[in-house]
């Protein structure tokens, strides 16, 4: 690892996977190439960096400021939010690692082309790693049989790093966010990371904090015993909507 203009350059395959810490680095970018092995992607997270890079690009690791969070006991729910729910009469299920794949598929689909290319095939087998050794998860928005809406990110301790999600429902997408957001909360995860802010999450509740406070939080947070292994939903759906 070698910095230069403020970067540093990580060696694939090397046997120390530590990152340069976050709050030195002049940009948000703050690391280029390595590997995306478990080992280096739970040690980036850890650090509250994150890869996210196009095809034909190198790796680029980036913890940006301001970070987007979200605390899983103040997601909004608006009212058109339950009348959405509740219009289709309990035709909607959420399931937590039902269907890994088919999320992280849904989230690289063209239809999502303007935020998802990052999700490479290189990407996605990582990802599939991490959720087979336990650390990743998707919940899912079933109507019937139909996978209409999704999420997936990675847990640590007691923080959800929130990696993309997909609608093929109007507000899909939100439901899917409440619903992690609450039983969350009532796991006493403590954080939900967003990586940035967006309008769409800002409605939500999520928020814009400084990375040093970011980075403050984490080491609690990341002690905290949160749910390693695979997830079963606890909550009703009808009691959070």
């Amino acid at each position: 690892m070698h910095n230069m203009s403020g970067l540093y350059f990580l060696t694939p395959g090397a046997a120390n996977l530590a990152f340069p810490d976050p709050r030195h680095a002049p940009h948000n970018l703050v690391a280029v190439g390595g590997d995306l092995r478990p080992e280096r992607l739970l040690q980036g997270y850890r650090q509250g960096i994150f890869p996210w890079y196009s095809p034909g690009d190198p790796i680029l690791w980036w913890s940006p400021d301001p970070r987007g969070v979200l605390l899983p006991n103040e997601a909004h729910v608006a009212r058109s939010l339950r009348k959405t729910f509740r219009r289709h009469r309990g035709g909607l299920r959420f399931a937590f690692d039902s269907a890994f794949g088919e999320v992280l598929q849904a989230c690289a689909a063209p239809r999502a082309r303007e935020a998802g290319t990052w999700i490479t095939p290189e990407m996605a087998a990582a990802y599939l790693a991490l959720h087979r050794l336990g650390h990743a998860h998707s919940l899912e928005l079933w109507a019937g049989s139909a996978l209409v809406g999704g999420l997936y990110g990675v847990a640590l301790g007691g923080v959800f790093y929130g990696e993309s999600m997909f609608s093929r429902i109007t507000d899909a997408s939100k439901l899917v966010l409440v619903m992690l957001a609450r039983q969350l909360a009532a796991w006493d995860f403590a954080l939900i990371d967003t990586q940035f802010l967006t309008p769409h999450l800002a409605s939500m509740g999520a928020r814009e904090i400084p990375r040093e406070l970011f980075l403050d939080l984490l080491p609690m947070a990341l002690e905290l015993p949160g749910r390693p292994g695979a997830w079963q939903l606890e909550l009703e759906a009808e009691h959070v909507f």
